[in-house]
Formats: structure tokens, C-alpha cells, sequence
């Protein structure tokens, strides 16, 4: 028999962010489960269910989009810059750089957007649970403080564009 070679281990960050969304998608499967148990076999339902489970879908899509960034699985369009791989580098390493400005600056509008979002939010609260509805853009605005930071950082370094993906649009 031939060993199996071990993964290496994960760092600290992506075991967080994996047991976050698994912590937000575990209670969100119970909540649901329970409510519609609750709904058709007895009438009646819990309210709050519904809200918090979209509160937890909310950040558990942000949680995993800022823990997917630094593995490089975002969408990538590979396709634009592969005929320019071996012919002209100089224009592949112009183009990486706009492209890590282009994330950086659309990470700032988002951010932007998003802080006004929980801004008003801290004025409001939800119908049922009555939390302060500045938690729903709360992620977003993380996220794009956080994809932002790593994205000036390969901007500064030149980080190349990776090339290894499995299809050329993902």
C-alpha cells in the first residue's frame, strides 16, 4: 500500500472562519428544522426563527467570502490575461496591478456604502428579535475592510495573477 500524503495543516485564521459558517449553519438548519416541525405538526411556529436565520446567512456569506479571498477562489478571469502570459510581461504585470486596484478601489465604495448601511441601521431595530439592524451590513463592510487590506497588500508586493485555476472563468 502507498501512504496517503497528509494535507498540510490549515492555519488558525481558515479553522476560525470554516467553524464560524459551521457554527452559523448548523444553528440556521436547527432553527428552520424546528420551525417547520412546529408549523405543520402543531399550528404555530417561532417567529424569530426566520430573522435569525437570515442574519446568520448574511454573515456566514461574508465570513466565507473574506476567508476565500486569501486562498485565491474568487472569481478570476484568467481568460483575459492568458494570451498575454509568455508574450508581453511587462503589459500581464501592468494589468495585475489594475486589476488589485480595481478589487482595492471597489472594496473602499463597498465599504463606504455599507458603514452608511449600519450608520442608519443603529437607529432601528428587527420586528421580532429586536436587534439593532446595523448587524445585516455590519459583514459586508468587514469584509471589505478585510478583502481591501489583503488586496492592497498584493497590489504593494505585485502579487501575479495565479494561473493554475481549473477552468479559465470561474
Amino acid at each position: 500500500m502507498t501512504p496517503v500524503p497528509s494535507l498540510p495543516p490549515r492555519p488558525l485564521w481558515q479553522r476560525a472562519a470554516e467553524t464560524a459558517m459551521g457554527l452559523c449553519l448548523a444553528v440556521m438548519a436547527v432553527a428552520v428544522f424546528v420551525n417547520v416541525v412546529l408549523r405543520y405538526g402543531f399550528g404555530d411556529g417561532v417567529p424569530a426563527s426566520e430573522e435569525l436565520s437570515r442574519l446568520l446567512f448574511v454573515w456566514m456569506v461574508f465570513i466565507g467570502a473574506t476567508a476565500a479571498y486569501p486562498l485565491g477562489e474568487h472569481m478570476a478571469f484568467t481568460a483575459l490575461l492568458r494570451p498575454f502570459q509568455h508574450r508581453s510581461p511587462g503589459f500581464l504585470a501592468l494589468m495585475t496591478r489594475l486589476i488589485h486596484a480595481l478589487v482595492v478601489f471597489t472594496c473602499v465604495l463597498i465599504a463606504w456604502g455599507s458603514w452608511q448601511q449600519v450608520v442608519v441601521g443603529m437607529d432601528s431595530t428587527s420586528v421580532v428579535m429586536g436587534y439593532r439592524m446595523a448587524l445585516l451590513p455590519l459583514p459586508a463592510f468587514l469584509c471589505s475592510v478585510a478583502i481591501g487590506v489583503m488586496a492592497t497588500v498584493d497590489l504593494v508586493r505585485n502579487k501575479p495573477i495565479d494561473f493554475g485555476h481549473e477552468s479559465e472563468v470561474e
